[in-house]
């Protein structure tokens, strides 16, 4: 997408909104299409993101200016808005036990996606031009219709009761989310995690490359190997999970990336660097899983799709944040620095929570989900 926009005249300024305007259309209607999942069902919205992630390739052919980009690339990020909060909620409600280790096996196909499509997309656009490789994209996507269009559309008894007045549902839905322990601890404990591994994402190549001496295939496989790591262990973590307990293996995770951001800058050989690569891809498979049932488990069922939006939103505003305060402390600080304040905050984060558990227990923290 960087190419894609410079090509068409967008300066640097305007090739970083046109490619984080699709992460902020996310993190503001993510609980907006999770609501309306609640009140007319997942199976429909999920067919409507899918013709927003087929259709919209076709139309970058079409673009001409800066500003048309960046309207398109609004527009698409509707996509992701529908689907992440849609599609979490449609798997989640699915599972009677064993919810995380469910969304675990979920996780792991959608990050597939993310770990192949970089690679694939790099390799087409060695031989093919930009608007060809977004035509191909939209013909590939038209595929994800055949298993969509086979989903179940179970009714829940409470909808079969008479809908209230969508304000109505809204305000509730929304009052409900907002007062979940177990939403706010879950998204908060995302944010902390996006806000670091995003914070790397911006950072690692200008330190690996001007500080730290490592070359640029060696940035390319730290974030392969550690994207490889996080599907690998996501089913299990989800599977811990479930069996030890939400609260007990999250902090687990933190205490893997904790220590691997602490040991990032003095990593002196490729080795090393992947080591610190698997170890934080391991920690986030361990906690992704978990979170989301934390959510599920956590908030009534009628709310789940809002309640999934809100935990969405608060992801996507990590991977916004991060960057950006980084960016504010590389003001007055080192790169060596700032990777291991963040791997303090998140030990003391996991300290108290483990501190926490051995007080009160999880039910506490997160109620039983409510028919």
């Amino acid at each position: 997408m960087p190419l894609f926009a410079a090509s068409v005249g967008a300066g640097e300024l305007l090739v970083g909104a046109i490619v984080s305007v699709s992460t902020l259309t996310g993190m503001i209607l993510k609980p907006l299409f999770g609501l309306l999942s609640d009140r007319w069902g997942r199976k429909l919205w999920l067919l409507i993101g899918l013709a927003l992630f087929t259709g919209i390739p076709f139309l970058y052919g079409l673009v001409e200016t800066p500003q048309q980009l960046f309207v398109l690339r609004l527009v698409h990020g509707l996509a992701t808005a529908i689907f992440g909060p849609v599609s979490l909620a449609y798997v989640a409600e699915m599972a009677v036990s064993g919810t995380a280790e469910r969304l675990g096996w979920f996780g792991m196909a959608r990050s597939a996606g993310y770990l192949i499509a970089p690679t694939a997309a790099a390799w087409l656009l060695t031989w093919l031009d930009a608007t060809t490789v977004f035509t191909i994209i939209g013909l590939t996507s038209c595929l994800a219709f055949l298993p969509a269009l086979m989903l179940s559309c179970p009714v829940d008894q409470g909808q079969q009761r008479r809908v209230p007045p969508i304000v109505d549902q809204a305000r509730t839905a929304f009052r409900a989310a907002l007062s979940c322990t177990a939403l706010w601890l879950a998204g908060l404990l995302d944010m902390l995690v996006y806000l670091a591994t995003y914070s790397i994402k911006a950072f690692l190549p200008l330190y690996a490359l001007y500080v730290a001496g490592f070359d640029l295939l060696m940035v390319g496989l730290f974030f392969s190997v550690q994207e490889g790591a996080h599907l690998l262990i996501r089913p299990l973590g989800g599977r811990l999970g479930d069996r030890l307990g939400y609260l007990r293996i999250i902090p687990l995770g933190l205490l893997l990336i904790a220590p691997a951001l602490g040991l990032l800058p003095l990593a002196g050989s490729g080795t090393q660097l992947l080591l610190i690569s698997i170890t934080i891809g391991a920690g986030m498979g361990l906690i992704f899983p978990s979170t989301v049932a934390l959510v599920s488990d956590g908030i009534s069922a009628q709310f789940l799709g809002a309640g999934m939006g809100f935990l969405g939103t608060m992801r996507n505003a990590g991977k916004v944040i991060g960057p950006v305060l980084t960016g504010l402390a590389l003001g007055w600080l080192d790169y060596a620095v700032v990777f291991q304040l963040t791997g303090v905050v998140m030990t003391i984060v996991a300290l108290a929570i483990y501190t926490t558990q051995s007080r009160r227990p999880f039910a506490t923290l997160a109620q039983t989900r409510q028919p």
